[in-house]
């Protein structure tokens, strides 16, 4: 398997404060890994270090063989393009229907045939049972229904890595339930999961590894 991330004696700030200290860890490919731990524990401030949305204080740091300590702004849109990162608030464009959510996102990472974007937006909705929903504007939907379409949205440039900052967080559990099994399934399809929750019972049912955010360090 490949190493998709590597921390060595990292640490991590926000603002002046210390969040994380003496991170030590790697990624392999295909990986579901869980998030644990209490607000304010840093876990969504380490995904922020992953696409370059924190800067890395001090240490090693390689996320898809880009040093993260030396990335130039100006990389930052190739490596995010090679991740999907799933929001717990969606971050949809409520004025636009479905589609044309995801034919934004194309043209934005620089794709140009109208006909290869629309048969590869009509895939990846398949893919997460929402192909009936095209037309939709995301306020028409529910909750779970637009988690389906920010998946979707991750899944659009065939990412190495998928990043779900507390994906079920907002859901009922029967439909966390159903997110649940869409993203494992993504992670047994040999796509890197890395996923925060709270909610304890995911990792019995959908096994992977778990790290335990506390007390400013990441227990891998």
């Amino acid at each position: 398997m490949a190493e998709l991330i590597e921390y060595k004696d990292v640490e991590i700030h926000q603002a002046d404060q210390i969040v994380l200290h003496d991170v030590n860890l790697t990624v392999q490919s295909g990986e579901m890994i869980y998030l644990l731990g209490k607000v304010g524990s840093g876990k969504s401030s380490f995904m922020k270090t992953l696409y370059g949305a924190l800067p890395i204080v001090s240490g090693e740091a390689r996320v898809l063989d880009y040093d993260m300590t030396r990335i130039r702004r100006r990389k930052l849109p190739y490596l995010r393009r090679r991740m999907g990162i799933i929001f717990q608030d969606y971050k949809l464009l409520t004025d636009r229907s479905v589609e044309e959510n995801l034919l934004f996102v194309l043209r934005a990472t620089g794709w140009k045939d109208k006909k290869l974007m629309r048969n590869h937006v009509h895939e990846v909705l398949e893919q997460v049972g929402m192909e009936n929903k095209a037309y939709k504007r995301p306020y028409e939907l529910s909750g779970g229904e637009q988690q389906r379409v920010v998946i979707a949205r991750a899944l659009l440039n065939s990412p190495e890595i998928i990043l779900a900052d507390e994906p079920t967080g907002n859901l009922d559990a029967e439909t966390g339930r159903e997110i649940m099994e869409l993203l494992y399934s993504i992670s047994q399809a040999g796509i890197t999961v890395l996923m925060s929750t709270h909610n304890r019972q995911w990792p019995e049912q959908f096994p992977g590894k778990n790290w335990s955010f506390e007390n400013g360090e990441i227990h891998v």
